[in-house]
C-alpha cells in the first residue's frame, strides 16, 4: 500500500487530468476513482486513431509530451513531494526517507540486472523446432494481427523514409515488398507455375496467385497450422489457384524441372544446410526458370575484417532467439548458386536501407494498438517483451552493418540435365564452424 502522502499526491495529479477537485488535499472516494478508470478504459479504443495521428510521426519534432516524461511523472508521484517552501534535492529525499530510497534503488538494480541476464541469451535456439515455433505464432494470432498476411519485412522508398516511416501503412509496406521483389527477380510476365518456399500462412502465395490467375501457386512450410490457415484464407478470398502443403524444403517431394518461378522470401534463415537449400530449389526449377531469394544475411567475414567477439555474441543471440541455425552472407549465397553449375545471371543486392524501417515500425504498431497483447495474459506479455527486445537488436544489427538484407536472383540454364558442378570448392559458412 502506498503511504498516505503519496496517495494524496497521486490523487491530486489525477484530479488535474479529469478536471475534478481533490478537496482540501483529501483522496477522492474509491467509487469515483473506479468509475473514472472504467470510463477511461472504455474510451481508450475510441481515442486510438486520434492518438495515433498526434504521435505517429517519430521522425518529426513533436509538440506532445514525450513518453519518457510521462514515465518520469508516474515514478515521481511515488516519491515525497516538496512543500512550497521545500526542495526536492536527492540529498533531502535520502535524508527524509533513506530506507525507502535504498529499497527503491535496490529493487531497480535487481530488476535491471535480472532483465539484462534474462535477455542476454536466446530462448528458442534451433533444434529442428521451426515448424513448432510457427505453429505457436500462428495459433496465438498476434503475428497475423499486427503483420497481416505477410511474415516478412516491408519496403520503404527513399521519399517514404524521408517523410517518416510511420506515415506508411505497415501492412501495405509488405505488399510493396512483394511487388519490388518480383520486379527484381526478372521473372517472365506470365509464369504458369510458382513455388513459394517457406510460405508462412500464404500471404505472398495468394498475392502472386491473384496477380497471375493463370498460374498454379504452391506454398510449402514445415508448419501444419500455417498450411491450415493459408488454405482457409485462400478459400475466404476466392483464390483457387493457391494451395499449401507441409514439406521440408531440404527434401522436397517435387519432381525435377517443375516450376517456372521458385520464390524464397525469408526462409533461408531457418535452413540448417544452406547449400542443400539452394540445390533443392534449383533442382525443381524448370530450365530457363527464375529463382529469387530474400534473406537476412550476416556481413561477409574476411581475413581483413573478422567478426569481433562482441559481434559473434550478438549473432549468437540472433540465431538462438528465433530458431536460426546460422546466417550466411549475400556473397555466400552467390557462391552457392554458382556452385550448382546450373544457374546463370546471378545477382546479389543489399536491400538494408529500404527494409530497415520495418523493425521499429513493427514495434510501433503494437504501441498504438496494444490491446490484443494485453488480453492474452502474462505468458504472452513476457513473450512479446522478448520479441520487442529482439526486434530492437535486429534493427541495431542491420543498422550497424553486422547484418544485411540480401536479395539474390538467378536463372536456370536452358540445359536442365547439366551435371552438378564440382569445379569450385564450396566455402563453409563461417557461422557454421
Amino acid at each position: 500500500m502506498l503511504p498516505s502522502h503519496t496517495e494524496r499526491c497521486l490523487a491530486h495529479r489525477q484530479s488535474k487530468r479529469i478536471t475534478s477537485s481533490c478537496l482540501h488535499g483529501h483522496i477522492q472516494p474509491l467509487s469515483r476513482r473506479g468509475a473514472f478508470s472504467r470510463r477511461r478504459l472504455h474510451t481508450l479504443g475510441a481515442q486510438k486513431q486520434a492518438r495515433s495521428e498526434s504521435v505517429l510521426d517519430l521522425d518529426a519534432p513533436s509538440t506532445s509530451k514525450p513518453v519518457a516524461q510521462e514515465v518520469y511523472q508516474v515514478a515521481d508521484a511515488g516519491l515525497p513531494q516538496s512543500t512550497p517552501s521545500g526542495s526536492n534535492s536527492l540529498a533531502e529525499l535520502a535524508a527524509s526517507n533513506p530506507a525507502g530510497l535504498a529499497t527503491a534503488a535496490a529493487a531497480l538494480g535487481l530488476t535491471t540486472f535480472g532483465l539484462v541476464k534474462l535477455f542476454s541469451k536466446g530462448s528458442r535456439s534451433y533444434s529442428n523446432n521451426v515448424g513448432d515455433e510457427y505453429d505457436a505464432w500462428t495459433e496465438e494470432g498476434i503475428l497475423e494481427y499486427y503483420w497481416g498476411e505477410h511474415i516478412h519485412l516491408g519496403v520503404y522508398s527513399e521519399a517514404e523514409r524521408a517523410a517518416g516511416y510511420t506515415k506508411k501503412d505497415f501492412k501495405q509496406a509488405k505488399y510493396d515488398f512483394i511487388d519490388e521483389m518480383l520486379r527484381f527477380s526478372g521473372a517472365p510476365p506470365n509464369p504458369q507455375s510458382i513455388l513459394d518456399v517457406g510460405c508462412g500462412f500464404g500471404g505472398t502465395s495468394r498475392h502472386l496467385a491473384k496477380k497471375f490467375p493463370g498460374a498454379q501457386v504452391k506454398g510449402i512450410t514445415l508448419s501444419p497450422k500455417q498450411v491450415e490457415r493459408g488454405t482457409e484464407l485462400a478459400k475466404q478470398q476466392g483464390v483457387p489457384n493457391a494451395s499449401f502443403e507441409v514439406m521440408d524444403a531440404l527434401a522436397m517431394s517435387i519432381p525435377d524441372n517443375s516450376y517456372d518461378v521458385v520464390w524464397a522470401c525469408e526462409s533461408g534463415e531457418h535452413m540448417p544446410d544452406k547449400k542443400k537449400y539452394v540445390e533443392e530449389m534449383v533442382r525443381v526449377l524448370k530450365p530457363g526458370g527464375t529463382l529469387v531469394i530474400a534473406c537476412w544475411c550476416q556481413r561477409e567475414e574476411t581475413p581483413d575484417k573478422p567478426f569481433t567477439t562482441k559481434e559473434r555474441e550478438e549473432l549468437q543471440f540472433l540465431y538462438d532467439e528465433w530458431a536460426h541455425p546460422y546466417f550466411i552472407s549475400i556473397q555466400e549465397f552467390e557462391r552457392l548458386l554458382k556452385g550448382t553449375g546450373k544457374v546463370e545471371g546471378i545477382v546479389g543486392e543489399d536491400w538494408t536501407p529500404q527494409t530497415l524501417p520495418s523493425w521499429l515500425h513493427s514495434i510501433w504498431v503494437g504501441v498504438v494498438d496494444p490491446w490484443i497483447v494485453i488480453s492474452k495474459g502474462p505468458r504472452i506479455w513476457y513473450k512479446t517483451l522478448r520479441e520487442i527486445v529482439t526486434l530492437i537488436r535486429m534493427h541495431k544489427a542491420f543498422e550497424s552493418g553486422l547484418m544485411e538484407y540480401g536479395l539474390i536472383r538467378g536463372a536456370k540454364l536452358p540445359d536442365g540435365s547439366m551435371a552438378w558442378s564440382q569445379q569450385e570448392e564450396q566455402k563453409e559458412p563461417v557461422a557454421a564452424k
